[in-house]
């Protein structure tokens, strides 16, 4: 094969592999196999590991930022994942995001102790808190218990959900013009252990 032919080959790759994944409209895509990472990439040195088909974050001796990504990228869509904090909880679940190291441009759905905000959107290296929750939905949240995250993004409009209870309802013209990848963070200060299961993408049609 020709060095140009092999070039050209390498740049599409390239190209297409920073393309948003279109999911297929009302069918639900598990992106977390319950048996290993693959798909995802993890961003900096705390623990991301499976166990009992379970998808587990934990502190790691640095106690610093750490994150998990998915290999696609992704644009309009639903996601629901459960979600448990077994040690402390400071997490969240990032979308449309795109990683540097353990820098992360992007919006994240805050996954946190009680009242501290759990269904809010942040937006990280930004404009910091973009909404938040009001002190009666947080009341949602079943610390230490399994708890299910819905969260819908379709163009610039941002809807969040907590056990069925809606969180937060956001239209945002920045939001509306990204796209990136869904990544699941584990915050600093260490003693944090978060399990997480049924990671599902539905596509959005229309």
């Amino acid at each position: 094969m020709k060095k140009t032919t092999i070039l050209a080959l390498s740049l599409f790759l390239g190209f297409a592999a920073s393309l948003p994944v279109t999911v297929a409209a009302d069918e639900a895509t598990s992106i977390f196999n319950g048996k290993d990472l693959t798909g995802w990439k993890i961003h900096g040195t705390e623990k991301w590991y499976v166990e009992n088909g379970e998808l587990v974050c934990e502190s790691g001796p640095d106690a610093e930022y750490g994150y998990l990504a998915t290999e696609k990228q992704y644009k309009d869509f639903e996601l629901t994942v459960d979600f448990k904090q077994s040690a402390d909880g400071n997490s969240g679940i990032f979308f449309r995001s795109s990683l540097h190291g353990t820098k992360i441009s992007g919006w994240q759905v805050e996954v946190a102790p009680p009242n501290k905000n759990t269904g809010g959107v942040y937006e990280s290296y930004g404009r910091g808190w973009l909404i938040k929750p009001d002190e009666e939905a947080q009341k949602a949240l079943k610390y230490g218990e399994w708890n299910t995250m819905k969260i819908r993004v379709v163009g610039g409009h941002v809807t969040t959900w907590l056990n069925g209870e809606k969180m937060i309802d956001l239209e945002d013209e920045k939001i509306g013009k990204a796209t990136g990848s869904i990544a699941l963070q584990i915050h600093s200060g260490g003693g944090i252990k978060v399990n997480w299961k049924n990671l599902k993408v539905t596509g959005i049609s229309g």
